[in-house]
């Protein structure tokens, strides 16, 4: 399995999902048809179904091995839990034996980063064994936002502002993929605004796609990158960083997160490693006279 180094760091690409989710102008709906026209030619087939219009996207784990300890960074779908997106519900997919590919048995995780607490980002914290919801990784901590735990808790009645996500849907999903990790004394609620991990990675509070969405930067040697969740959907974005989705609790707070981020990225020559970016999965960006590109893509392949 394809792996970089950063640094002291390794990193690999678990793939559990790839495939159209919807169209582009339901899910961006401030990008005009115009702008996806103009920019088709790179960003499809691997971020954009050119026929379709559809957003083409990965539901994906990063894994890093760092300081000695195994490191997830977020945890994908799941199997067998009730999902309103037709595509994620009651799934029976292979992602242990993907991550098992890359040397990673459940027993042999330490750490479990969910940069927020949708659907698609915490369904593998937890397997169903016996009709009981249990932690998938037994002797690791998962690190998860205290912000982010609050307001998804269903007891404090939150309904989310996607579309495609329903007060319903987030209450099953944090009581089968978040709850049972905190109830079994494995998950870690940090506060404030950053959670130091090890001499090379910390957590940033990056708030907007929800109030409690974080970014991990990755800083070893002369390598810096940043994961950084769903801040960025799409490559498009860190060009054109002004535009959100419709998935944000609060898209304008989003944007300024994401603007900060890529800011900082470009200027530290820093690897943007967003959740969900098929192909190479990550890029270096660079800003010149007030405008941005992409410098360079990661070694990743779109396999």
């Amino acid at each position: 399995m394809k792996k970089i180094i950063l640094g002291d760091v390794e990193v690999f690409r678990v793939v559990e999902w790839r495939g159209a989710f919807a169209t582009t102008d339901a899910l961006f709906p401030s990008v005009p048809g115009e702008l996806w026209r103009r920019h088709e030619s790179w960003l499809a087939p691997d971020f954009l179904d050119a026929e379709t219009g559809a957003w083409q996207a990965n539901v994906q784990t990063w894994v890093l091995r760092s300081a000695g300890r195994t490191i997830l960074v977020d945890t994908g779908l799941g199997n067998d839990k009730n999902r309103e997106v037709e595509v994620f519900n009651k799934r029976d997919g292979d992602f242990l034996d993907r991550l098992a590919a890359a040397g990673v048995r459940p027993e042999d995780v330490d750490l479990v980063v969910n940069t927020h607490l949708h659907n698609d980002h915490v369904g593998w914290n937890t397997r169903l064994v016996d009709g009981e919801w249990v932690p998938t990784f037994p002797n690791a901590r998962y690190l998860i936002s205290r912000t982010d735990f609050d307001f998804w808790n269903p007891a404090n009645g939150h309904v989310p502002r996607s579309p495609f996500q329903s007060a319903a849907d987030t209450g099953v999903t944090f009581n089968d993929s978040v709850l049972p990790v905190h109830q079994a004394g494995q998950a870690v609620l940090w506060e404030g605004d950053s959670h130091r991990i090890d001499e090379d990675l910390v957590l940033e509070l990056a708030p907007g796609h929800t109030p409690g969405s974080t970014v991990l930067w990755l800083e070893s040697g002369t390598d810096r990158a940043a994961f950084v969740g769903d801040l960025v959907h799409t490559p498009l974005q860190m060009i054109e960083p002004d535009h959100d989705t419709c998935l944000s609790e609060d898209q304008t707070q989003a944007t300024q997160s994401r603007r900060r981020i890529l800011e900082r990225a470009a200027a530290t020559n820093s690897l943007v490693v967003p959740a969900h970016l098929g192909g190479a999965g990550a890029a270096e960006v660079v800003r010149s006279n007030g405008a941005a590109s992409i410098k360079r893509w990661a070694p990743f392949s779109a396999a």
